[in-house]
């Protein structure tokens, strides 16, 4: 007659219990991480000192941060947000909004700047809300000397990450000669330094970037 194992005693069972453990425990770290993340504001699109920032503007990101230090850094979607808050610095799409970048209302010291560009040295894509950088060129008149042909000569960065506070069409009515106006917001020392460049050169050329 053939004897029987316990089930107890059967090793198949151990090795399910021991396979059902180990799930629960790796199914228990998994929770724990997921547990670590939290979401935190991003800007949906690029934005520059000076502008007002809101719910409106910001997208929810879940993030894991290493510290808790780390973490204050940056406004929660539980935080209550200020009704008056302005970047005082430009922040890139998809960026996480940090509370170093914002202030409130006036703190940015911004002041609106109107410029006159040709439109072909403006990119098609500028509109109210981008964040452009302006340069200023030097006109070079033909023969002279040490220049090969006439040309514009760079004389470098004049305006960096301003943002667009409005942009019309060329032909709009509100610019002349068929050129172009900006208003940008401009921190209110670097206006100074732009009407000081700008009139030191009888025929300023003025081109504006954008990045991607």
């Amino acid at each position: 007659m053939r004897s029987t194992t316990s089930g107890w005693r059967d090793p198949r069972l151990w090795v399910g219990v021991a396979i059902v453990a180990v799930s629960v425990v790796a199914g228990g770290r998994l929770l724990a991480a997921a547990d670590d993340t939290v979401q935190v504001w991003a800007v949906s699109a690029e934005m520059g000192p000076g502008d007002r920032v809101g719910e409106p503007d910001l997208v929810p990101h879940r993030v894991r941060f290493g510290d808790d230090d780390d973490l204050a850094g940056y406004f929660t979607v539980d935080d209550e947000l200020p009704a008056d808050l302005e970047l005082t610095r430009a922040v890139g799409a998809g960026e996480l909004l940090p509370r170093g970048a914002v202030g409130t209302v006036g703190e940015s010291g911004s002041l609106e700047l109107p410029i006159s560009v040709d439109p072909a040295l403006v990119p098609a894509s500028v509109r109210s809300g981008s964040v452009v950088s302006v340069y200023l060129s030097v006109p070079r008149p033909a023969g002279a000397v040490g220049a090969a042909e006439a040309g514009s000569a760079p004389a470098g960065l004049l305006l960096e990450e301003a943002t667009v506070v409005d942009a019309p069409a060329a032909g709009s009515g509100l610019a002349t000669g068929g050129r172009r106006q900006l208003v940008l917001a401009v921190a209110e020392p670097d206006v100074a330094r732009y009407f000081e460049a700008v009139g030191a050169v009888a025929d300023p050329v003025l081109t504006v970037v954008r990045r991607g």
